[in-house]
């Protein structure tokens, strides 16, 4: 059978969380760097995918084509800083790996993301701009537009605005991260796809809140002259965003997760 009991992919799990709290840095940035240009390219995608449309329809279509960058991300077995927020906890509830290992990892896979998705978006920024010499047209329009939604709008509406960034954060990881742990429920291809475009296409068509989607999406915005400055970036979105996931991941995936098909003891 091709697909793991609920038990055994919590073996999975605790394998797969050893392996990443082991990593030497070198191999985090990397990973983490490929994840972060990946997850830009297939937001780019999702974008394209669903320009001319509205409403559900287009929330559909976003849905439905974003998952593409995760989907190679898991295959490649690549580091994503969003789902390792589940898997390394699952890692220190199951007393594999410690406090000190998840937290380097969570570092600099971060780091990575967020280098990988700095890099594609100043390709992609140079090439919608033509070497910033005209204006970046639909595409950069939408991501402009999409970035003001991001920071200024919750700006506009202070500490519920803020609040609003954080559980967007949290509902979006809670997915995002079951994503991570189903990757490992099928040993196949086509079985690991499928098990990790259900809850991926559901949090992007959802329009919640991904930190590092919102690495690429924001600052590429300020790059094509959207009217947000870094301290908007940093406050209003990628702060609260970022708790979100971190707490959506841990505790709603993996710690739930770990506690729900906890080993019991033998019964004498």
């Amino acid at each position: 059978m091709d697909h793991n009991t609920p038990q055994k992919l919590m073996d999975e799990v605790h394998s797969a969380s050893i392996k990443k709290a082991h990593l030497d840095i070198h191999s985090m940035l990397l990973k983490g760097a490929l994840s972060g240009a990946l997850l830009a390219l297939s937001t780019v995608f999702a974008f394209r995918a669903f320009d001319g449309l509205s409403g559900g329809v287009a929330n559909l279509v976003a849905g439905a084509t974003f998952p593409v960058g995760f989907a190679i991300i898991v295959l490649l077995g690549l580091e994503l800083v969003t789902g390792n927020f589940a898997v390394l906890t699952m890692g220190v509830l199951g007393r594999k790996i410690t406090l000190s290992a998840t937290l380097r990892n969570w570092s600099w896979v971060m780091l990575g993301n967020l280098l990988g998705s700095l890099f594609v978006g100043a390709l992609l920024a140079f090439a919608l701009t033509k070497g910033f010499l005209h204006e970046p047209g639909p595409l950069g329009d939408k991501l402009i537009a999409t970035a003001l939604s991001k920071t200024v709008d919750y700006q506009h509406d202070g500490f519920n605005g803020w609040m609003s960034a954080l559980v967007k954060g949290l509902l979006c990881n809670w997915l995002v991260a079951l994503g991570t742990v189903l990757g490992m429920v099928s040993s196949s291809t086509i079985g690991k796809v499928m098990a990790v475009w259900l809850p991926i296409a559901t949090f992007f068509a959802l329009a919640l809140e991904h930190s590092v989607v919102n690495m690429f999406v924001i600052p590429t915005a300020m790059l094509l002259g959207a009217d947000i400055s870094l301290e908007q970036w940093l406050l209003w979105n990628q702060l609260p965003v970022t708790a979100g996931n971190a707490i959506g991941g841990a505790l709603l995936t993996g710690a739930l997760l770990h506690y729900s098909h906890k080993r019991q003891p033998a019964v004498a």
